[in-house]
């Protein structure tokens, strides 16, 4: 684990597409690459895994606090191997999200091996509209792997201050209007679950303590707003940090919510601004 470091920021930038970084797809589940290099959904937080056999790299996304996973779905026609995906880290040890980092050579270069003994790798070298993400085992019969499962590590530096809540989402007509004059389906319906820190930062991470409300939408200005009522603060008196389970580590909340929602539940301990709890948190100078 010597090319990663506890709660780092990384990009993994793939060594045979050059431009082409592992990202974050906006549905909150989906694995591609990008040539968005700023964007946040191409930033991965470090969580080392201190395992009865060893430390493992967990990596969990920047943008929606899920965690980079193996899975034994077979991937789509004209892609290799089995589907690459994000989800909640849910049990003390989950071997999907569990990754080795290989060495690749000089340099920064890695290649990241699953618990399932399956690389992660990108696709498109030859069709670029294939983006997805998926893993796949080594040719094992000419001892080799494909130049496509090589990755370049990029550390992030933090900023000083976190980035600013997207402004609303805007749309011509009013949701409810345009559901019945265009006959749209409406957004997606969410269960938010959120727990208020104490000002020393402290929170129960189990059930007592945490209430519930449901909200339509994506917009993170609106569900700041919703938090806020439910806190009694002002929208820009609060921080919000997400958590993909109950294991998962907190990550800021600073993006809309991914585009999927139907019966997903999401995780989010409010933290007052100013206070000490906030200064320490992972929601302070992100």
């Amino acid at each position: 684990m010597d090319r990663f470091y506890d709660e780092q920021y990384v990009r993994l930038r793939n060594r045979e597409l050059d431009k082409y970084y592992l990202h974050a797809d906006a549905d909150g589940v989906g694995v591609s690459i990008s040539q968005r290099r700023n964007s946040l959904n191409v930033a991965w937080r470090v969580h080392i895994y201190q395992g009865s056999c060893g430390p493992y790299l967990l990596l969990h996304s920047a943008a929606y606090g899920r965690y980079l996973a193996a899975t034994a779905t077979p991937a789509p026609a004209l892609y290799h191997g089995f589907r690459a995906e994000l989800r909640d880290y849910d049990h003390p040890e989950v071997p999907e999200i569990m990754w080795l980092d290989v060495r690749a050579g000089l340099g920064r270069g890695v290649l990241l091996l699953n618990a399932g003994d399956r690389y992660l790798r990108a696709n498109g070298k030859y069709l670029r509209w294939n983006t997805g993400v998926t893993v796949e085992s080594r040719d094992i019969e000419n001892e080799k792997v494909s130049s496509m499962m090589r990755w370049i590590v990029e550390p992030i530096d933090l900023t000083e201050r976190a980035p600013r809540i997207p402004d609303p989402i805007r749309a011509r007509l009013p949701e409810d209007l345009s559901v019945v004059v265009f006959g749209r389906q409406p957004g997606a319906m969410r269960e938010i679950r959120f727990v208020q820190a104490s000002d020393e930062g402290l929170y129960n991470e189990a059930g007592e303590g945490w209430a519930a409300f449901h909200i339509r939408g994506r917009s993170l200005y609106n569900l700041r707003d919703r938090l806020a009522r439910e806190v009694d603060q002002q929208p820009d008196g609060i921080a919000m940090c997400v958590r993909a389970g109950r294991y998962g580590r907190l990550t800021p909340l600073v993006v809309d919510l991914p585009r999927r929602g139907w019966g997903d539940i999401f995780q989010i301990v409010v933290f007052i601004s100013g206070t000490a709890g906030e200064s320490l948190s992972p929601c302070h100078n992100f």
